[in-house]
């Protein structure tokens, strides 16, 4: 029996009480979006923080218990804005340890790639780098740790810049249903992951990318934590149906 299936534990800020109501989020959002099917071989995009170690570790427990079957592995990519990142040491040995098949990759730079890169140009190419490995590590999924407090920032982040309140899309096929990608996550508070992270005692994660600093995701951010309880209780909520509505 899991944590997945065996109710709530006695310990509130054990990994496994944490990661029931957790897991009872995230299978909301893989049955109302149909996003884990039998056979599915998933990998998981991980960036070292928080959120996709998380995913690591929640979709291990996740598998024992669903219905339908499915395998994991994980992809890292070495790079952000400023070009080729170096090697982080506590990610690869815990990566190492999680028995499940991974690859630590670099995107592919032109030469006219020269850093810093756009936001842009640096997400098309880190994506890039995780669709083709996935490939070659034979899956037909990615999954991405995009969480509830990044699907609302997204809605009103394109409200305000782009006239269109869509956020990320739970799930999507991608060159013609080879891979589809899913955010499992959709449905799940930062802050739920950031305690299930302390609990579980996650390494450190490699250095932020310098640009995200100045940022509008970062402006956006800090703006909704100006509502505090509101945007926790009700604001998060509504932003992350209207974005969603507009698919």
């Amino acid at each position: 029996m899991t944590p997945a299936d065996a109710g709530p534990v006695a310990d509130e800020s054990s990994p496994e009480r944490l990661a029931y109501f957790i897991i009872k989020a995230l299978n909301r959002a893989v049955r109302q979006f149909d996003m884990l099917r039998d056979g599915d071989r998933v990998a998981v995009a991980v960036s070292g923080g928080k959120d996709s170690l998380a995913l690591v570790r929640l979709l291990q427990t996740h598998r024992r218990s669903f219905a339908k079957r499915y395998t994991l592995a994980a992809v890292h990519v070495r790079g952000d804005a400023t070009g080729i990142t170096p090697p982080h040491p506590p990610l690869e040995e815990w990566l190492a340890g999680q028995d499940i098949p991974y690859r630590i990759v670099e995107p592919e730079l032109k030469e006219t790639d020269a850093p810093p890169l756009t936001c842009q140009r640096c997400t098309w190419l880190r994506r890039k780098a995780i669709f083709l490995t996935a490939a070659g590590l034979g899956c037909n999924v990615v999954a991405f740790a995009h969480h509830a407090d990044d699907a609302a920032q997204t809605t009103l982040l394109n409200l305000l810049y782009g006239g269109d309140v869509r956020t990320v899309q739970p799930a999507a096929d991608y060159f013609g249903g080879q891979i589809r990608l899913i955010r499992p996550f959709i449905y799940v508070p930062e802050s739920e992951l950031a305690r299930f992270a302390q609990a579980c005692g996650f390494p450190p994660p490699p250095p932020a990318c310098p640009q995200a600093v100045g940022s509008r995701r970062r402006l956006i951010a800090d703006m909704l934590k100006l509502l505090g309880r509101d945007y926790l209780r009700q604001a998060r909520a509504n932003l992350i149906r209207a974005g969603l509505a507009a698919w």
